[in-house]
Parts: structure tokens; C-alpha cells; sequence
């Protein structure tokens, strides 16, 4: 029996940070715990520790074995992103002070992966991931971008696992290694339907 690895995945921001932790037992995702951290009003070091505090809650709620982050992108205004950058260093603090590995995937990335396109717009990813882990209904856009950013490590993990294990000796190589991170997305869709 294929053994389960949980994942946290962290939508980081100092108004509201959201969380998500799933387990992923072979080709199958399952949602452990989502929602959203409302960081109180206050000063910078205050709503910076609420997240850390907050997150480190979770963490010891859910026990996750590996937490993933989304890389910060550089917005048309520096303050707002100076002000991501630290909320995101404080999730990942969080997560590090309790021992886990943080992974860190670009926004286009993990929208491949989820929705299997760069460009997938907020509504899109919240469906797609209500889709992929068989939700009653769409998480709300936090939560959603965090599970959507623990899906994408499972998606990239799980891939490798069939690399480093499959008797097939599966490949990553030529036009299908060309093709980039969208073949891998539809072979992952085929994989989650073949589960069903």
C-alpha cells in the first residue's frame, strides 16, 4: 500500500494568509484542512508574529510533513511587495521553526499545474482545485491558492516518484520533455481519472 505524504501549502499576506493541507496517497489527493488566517490590525512586527504564531498552530494541529510556499513576484508597486515578502517570510518561519522543508513554486507554476495554464484567472484555479479534490463547493481564493500551491508540489512530486520508481523506467525526454509543463499536467489529469 503506497504510503501518504501531507502537505501544507501557504497563500501568504499580511491582511489575510490562507492555508491548506492535503494528504496525497499515490495518484489521489485528499483535503485535510483549509481556510484563512484574518491577521488582526496592529503594527508590522505584530501582524507579522500573528502569522507565525497562527501558522505554527496549524501546523501542529495538522502535522504536515512538508510545507510549500509561492515565490514572491515583483508588483508595479515595491511597497506591496517588500510587505508580501514579509509576510511570506514569516509563513516560512513558521514552518521551518517546526522543522519542515519549505518548498517555493512560481505563481505560473502552480496555475500549469492546477489548472493547466499559466494564466488561469482566480475563479479558474478555485474550481479547479474544488474539482481536483472532489469539494463540495469552491474554497474561498486564499485557501483555494494555498491547496492549489500544495497540489502543484504533489503534482511534482508524485511525478518524480514515477521516475525514481516505475519498472517502466519512465522518461522525461524528448518531444514530451519539449512540450514542458502542460504534457506533464494533462499525464496527471490522466492519472487522476484512471484513479476514479
Amino acid at each position: 500500500m503506497p504510503s501518504t505524504l501531507r502537505i501544507l501549502g501557504i497563500d501568504p499576506g499580511l491582511n489575510r494568509t490562507g492555508f491548506g493541507v492535503i494528504d496525497v496517497t499515490g495518484s489521489k489527493l485528499a483535503c485535510v484542512e483549509s481556510g484563512i488566517i484574518r491577521v488582526p490590525a496592529g503594527d508590522l512586527y505584530q501582524r507579522l508574529g500573528a502569522i507565525l504564531e497562527s501558522l505554527s498552530d496549524v501546523i501542529r494541529a495538522t502535522q504536515p510533513q512538508v510545507a510549500t510556499v509561492e515565490k514572491v513576484f515583483v508588483n508595479v508597486n515595491p511597497q506591496s511587495t517588500l510587505l508580501l515578502g514579509q509576510a511570506r517570510g514569516a509563513a516560512i518561519c513558521a514552518a521551518a521553526s517546526s522543522g519542515l522543508v519549505v518548498h517555493e513554486y512560481a505563481a505560473l507554476r502552480i496555475k500549469q499545474a492546477v489548472a493547466g495554464f499559466g494564466q488561469a484567472d482566480k475563479k479558474q484555479v478555485q474550481l479547479m482545485v474544488q474539482r481536483l479534490l472532489g469539494l463540495a463547493r469552491a474554497p474561498a481564493q486564499d485557501a483555494a491558492d494555498a491547496l492549489a500551491c500544495a497540489i502543484c508540489h504533489a503534482h511534482s512530486s508524485t511525478l518524480l516518484a514515477a521516475v525514481r520508481g516505475s519498472s517502466a523506467s519512465v522518461r522525461l525526454e524528448g518531444p514530451a520533455r519539449r512540450r514542458g509543463p502542460a504534457a506533464g499536467r494533462r499525464a496527471w489529469t490522466a492519472r487522476l481519472q484512471g484513479a476514479k
